[in-house]
Formats: structure tokens, sequence, C-alpha cells
């Protein structure tokens, strides 16, 4: 799986890493809420600690999780993105949006 940041979330990403500097970039397939884990959508978390069926991804910026298990609900090859217009990520693939609308939660 590889996961590419643009300069535009690297430049939204950084200051909130150096605000939390032992805290991990977790690319979380959310549930909660949904009803069912089909239903879920794509969140960037910073976490303090990873959780055991994480999987490391190195990147073009920082190391993200990924939980091994929702791995296939995600596409092989993704970019995070910052939309100015939205003030907003977005997570999207060659062949689709995957989340237009993400935001970066400090958990």
């Amino acid at each position: 799986m590889n996961v590419t940041f643009t300069e535009k979330a690297i430049e939204r990403i950084a200051p909130r890493l150096s605000e939390n500097p032992e805290a991990h970039l977790k690319l979380k397939y959310d549930t909660e809420g949904c009803g069912c884990v089909v239903s879920g959508v794509a969140a960037l978390w910073l976490v303090k600690e990873t959780e055991e069926d994480d999987l490391k991804i190195e990147t073009n910026f920082e190391p993200v999780y990924l939980e091994k298990t929702k791995m296939v609900f995600l596409d092989e090859n993704m970019t995070v993105d910052f939309l100015e217009s939205a003030n907003t990520f977005a997570l999207k693939s060659p062949s689709q949006m995957l989340n237009p609308r993400m935001s970066l939660v400090v958990k």
C-alpha cells in the first residue's frame, strides 16, 4: 500500500505534529455510528499509541498507521491532500475520492 502526502497537506499536518511530538499519524477507517463496517469513512488521526493490529506504512512524509483488518476498504495507492477552498483534507486514489472532507483529529 502506498500513501503520499501533497505539499499542502504536509504544511497543514507538520505544525500539529510539532505540537504533539509523541503522536503518530493514523489513517483510521472509522465505523463509529455507521451501523455497518462497510459504511465507514476514512479519517486522519493523531494518536499517542498505536494498536496491536496497526500496520506501519512509510510515506513521503511521516509514517502512517493503518488498521490491518480495515485495509480491504482502502485503495492500493492513496493521496492525502489539503483543499484550501473547503479548509479540509481529502483522501483520494487514482480511481475515486475516498473522503473529500477529512479532518485531522487529535486523539
